[in-house]
């Protein structure tokens, strides 16, 4: 293993010759006592639900890059292992520190498993997408069949029933790829989660957090497109007139927090949802190793069967529901400023 020797103004790099496993003895991640089965169960829920700096696929661990920029400089350190043996930063509770002061980095960009997944998830609907579309430049006038049908019934489904059902005018169709792109993102990381050795993305909250934060620039970008600056902000005076201002002091302050609860609700809603049904289906299979009884086996397995079918029907409907209130806010975003703009017109 090399360690970096040489460093320029910005970067620091670590690079390996023969890849090593992780130390989890450092990470913190993983590894419960061997000896004690209940730890392991512990230890298996984890990981399982963790967001971490290794790559698991069952029980097969692939190192990943660190990356952290700190004091203007970028260091690049290609696994946990070779980051500690540069001796800058070490691992804490699974996340880098500085080793001179226990402190985070200003800023850790390192690739991590549930970053892995979202990479997956969105190769997996690239490819079907590229694949369905070259079905209809090859046969335009032929019917749809197997996946280019079910993609088909979905998008029109969500064109109809979600978009232009809730959002009127030229917008609709601008941001019809946006909505589609958003349902089956979200749909394929919740099933990545029920595949097993896979993981969910969307359990992580910082995924939902991206995602509530993209679709909460879609909606102030489109209303502030749509009808204006002027509009924009007329509409945190909750359409109260200008002759009533001194209720502007209340009505302000209670429009603009909306406009971030709004997205804080789909971040908690999808976040909650994907990590609950894990930690009840995990829980369930823990409690044959946790009483370490074949006699509970039986009622374990059938109550995790149940689970499972119900985080399927979850993995879908928490997909549909983000992207049905994602339209929703950006259409009554749209509709409620444009009542603004004319109601202040009229006034």
């Amino acid at each position: 293993m090399n360690n970096p020797d040489t460093q320029s103004s910005n970067t620091h790099h670590s690079s390996e010759s023969t890849q090593a496993p992780i130390d989890h003895s450092h990470s913190g991640k993983y590894e419960g006592s061997h000896d004690v089965p209940r730890e392991q169960v512990f230890s298996h829920l984890l990981r399982e639900l963790g967001d971490h700096h290794g790559f698991v696929l069952f029980d097969h661990i692939a190192d990943l890059p660190i990356i952290i920029l700190d004091s203007g400089n970028l260091y690049t350190y290609s696994s946990p292992v070779s980051m500690e043996q540069a001796g800058i930063f070490t691992m804490y509770k699974g996340h880098p520190v500085r080793k001179a002061d226990m402190k985070p980095p200003q800023l850790d960009l390192s690739v991590t498993n549930y970053v892995v997944f979202q990479w997956i998830a969105f190769a997996v609907l690239t490819a079907i997408g590229l694949f369905v579309a070259g079905k209809y430049k090859k046969n335009p006038k032929q019917a749809p069949r197997g996946i280019q049908n079910i993609m088909e019934s979905v998008i029109i489904y969500l064109r109809d029933e979600v978009v232009y059902a809730n959002i009127k005018g030229a917008a609709a169709q601008r941001l019809l790829p946006y909505f589609i792109t958003l349902f089956f993102s979200i749909l394929l990381m919740n099933l990545f989660g029920l595949i097993p050795g896979l993981h969910t993305a969307t359990g992580a909250i910082g995924v939902t957090a991206g995602l509530a934060i993209t679709a909460f620039i879609v909606i102030n970008y489109t209303a502030i497109r749509e009808s204006g600056i002027g509009a924009w902000l007329a509409h945190l005076t909750g359409g109260v007139p200008a002759r009533m201002w001194p209720m502007w002091l209340i009505m302000v302050p209670i429009e603009f927090m909306g406009m971030f609860i709004k997205p804080f609700v789909l971040t908690m809603r999808l976040f909650a949802n994907m990590t609950a049904g894990h930690i009840i289906l995990l829980a369930f299979v823990g409690l044959i190793f946790f009483f370490k009884s074949i006699f509970i086996a039986p009622a374990s397995t059938a109550f995790s069967v149940f689970i499972y079918f119900l985080e399927l029907l979850a993995a879908f409907l928490q997909a549909y529901i983000f992207t049905m209130l994602t339209a929703v806010f950006t259409g009554m975003a749209i509709g409620d400023h444009a009542h603004d703009a004319a109601h202040a017109a009229q006034h």
